[in-house]
Order: C-alpha cells, then structure tokens, then sequence
C-alpha cells in the first residue's frame, strides 16, 4: 500500500521548490516515545522530504491512501494508545481556553471545530453558551456543514493533512469575511538540524504527514489571501484582517504577544 520512494527531489507541497529526501524512520514510530514508550518495529520505512527553501518537512507514503485504509492503518482503534490525550483532555483543555478567549463575542460568534473527532469540544462550547458544530470527514460529522463560520478551530490536524493547501482553502471557504482560524500544530524547533527525524513530533503512526517550519506555515497560509500571528511553537491564528472579536488577541502584528493564548501540544 506504500508508495515507491523516487530518490530524485521532488516538489513541496507548500512552495513548490526541490524537496530531496531527508531521511526515513519505521511506520510505528509514534509520539508516545517523547515519553520512552516505543512500538514494536514494523518494518514498513517511511521516507519523509524536506523543502530547501521554506523548511516544510513531509512525506508522500500516504498520498494515495483511501479514507478506508487510513481508518483502518492509523485512526483505528489502537490510535488511543499513541495519543491518549486526544480523547478528553485536549478537547476539554482547548475548549476553556477558547472560551475565555472569546467569551465576550460569545453571543455574535458561529465556530466551527474542523477535524474536531467525537465532537467533545464543540459540545463543551455549547454548554457554555455559544454555537459550535463539528466537522471531521473521519467521524460521525462528516457532513460538510453550511457556513460561514466568524471563527474555525483546528486544533491538532495541520500535521495530519497530506496535501496542505487543499485543507487551508476547505477552511478559507468556510470562514467569514471577518473571521480568523485558530489553529495548533508544533512547528520545528531551533535545533531541528540537529535533531533530524529523531523529533518526537515526526510521528507516521500518529498520522503526521506534514510537518511546519514557522516560514512553511507563513508561505502556506499567505497563499491563500492570509497571515498567521503566532502565539507560541504550537498555537497559531490566521487571518485576512483582524476581526473586532480577535485584536484583543494581537495588540500589534508587527510585535505579536506570545503570551496571547497558550494551548499545550498533543
């Protein structure tokens, strides 16, 4: 089911400069070994890209996959066991913070959760009083919803997209005029050169097929008509004019507040 790796460079998906091969690591290694757990080795090598010009580190193992063999190779039941936090603490940890964030438009904002799983955080946000639905094709709402949406929450599935652009522009064609996507994704640290794929974060059994340096994300969003402003390494806001309900969160663009949001890594 995987793909032959070409040895020759090919394009990134990004910024569309030469992206040779950087390196390859087993299909089993996940993010639980952060944590000195490992996987028993699957023997199946992943080869993983790396851009030249923007940094934008992926690979093209799964691009052909189907939705089936996805659910049935990564987001199957085991997938618990490589990010357990997924289940209810993330959702529950993003939704107080997005809802002290927001809590005085909580009356004037329409969210959407893009890739939002079990829909818990959505559900979470309702409790408290705002409209939220979930959308995610690998769940029960795959139901692409009706919008626009003034605020789009993407917590967690950048890393997971094979095709970066196509999940940027879904988002974009959702999103109010005025609205901002709030979204997480760990970029690569300084020491990244150093470090290689031996960054927990470089997870193929997790599904992270996409991973972002903070100049990948710039390009990528400024492609579709947006900036971001990070907050931190892992908490990112796009953007094509900061909305009323927003600048409380980026006083200035040029000077972005890293202490703006702080939502912890999955």
């Amino acid at each position: 089911m995987l793909n032959v790796i070409d040895p020759r460079p090919a394009a990134c998906k990004i910024c569309g400069r030469a992206s040779p091969l950087f390196g390859v690591v087993d299909f089993h290694k996940s993010c639980i070994e952060a944590q000195g757990k490992c996987l028993n080795v699957s023997g199946k090598p992943i080869y993983y890209r790396r851009c030249d010009a923007c940094g934008f580190l992926f690979t093209e193992a799964f691009d052909d996959w189907s939705p089936e063999a996805l659910l049935k190779y990564i987001y199957n039941d085991d997938y618990v066991l490589v990010d357990p936090d997924y289940v209810v603490v993330r959702p529950t940890n993003n939704a107080g913070v997005v809802a002290k964030a927001f809590e005085g438009a909580r009356a004037e904002l329409s969210i959407l959760d893009y890739g939002g799983g079990s829909g818990l955080f959505a559900r979470l946000l309702v409790e408290r009083g705002f409209r939220a639905a979930t959308y995610d094709p690998f769940s029960a709402f795959s139901a692409r919803p009706q919008g626009p949406f003034e605020l789009i929450t993407c917590f967690e599935v950048m890393e997971h997209a094979p095709f970066p652009n196509k999940i940027v522009a879904d988002m974009n064609g959702m999103l109010a005029a005025e609205g901002v996507i709030l979204f997480s994704t760990l970029t690569q640290p300084a020491n990244f050169a150093e470090l290689g794929l031996r960054w927990w974060y470089v997870a193929p059994r997790n599904g992270h097929v996409s991973l972002y340096s903070q100049r990948g994300l710039t390009i990528l969003f400024e492609k579709h008509g947006m900036q971001i402003v990070s907050f931190s390494e892992v908490f990112h806001m796009a953007f094509r004019k900061v909305p009323a309900f927003a600048a409380h969160l980026v006083p200035s663009i040029e000077a972005a507040p890293s202490q703006g949001l702080a939502v912890p890594a999955g």
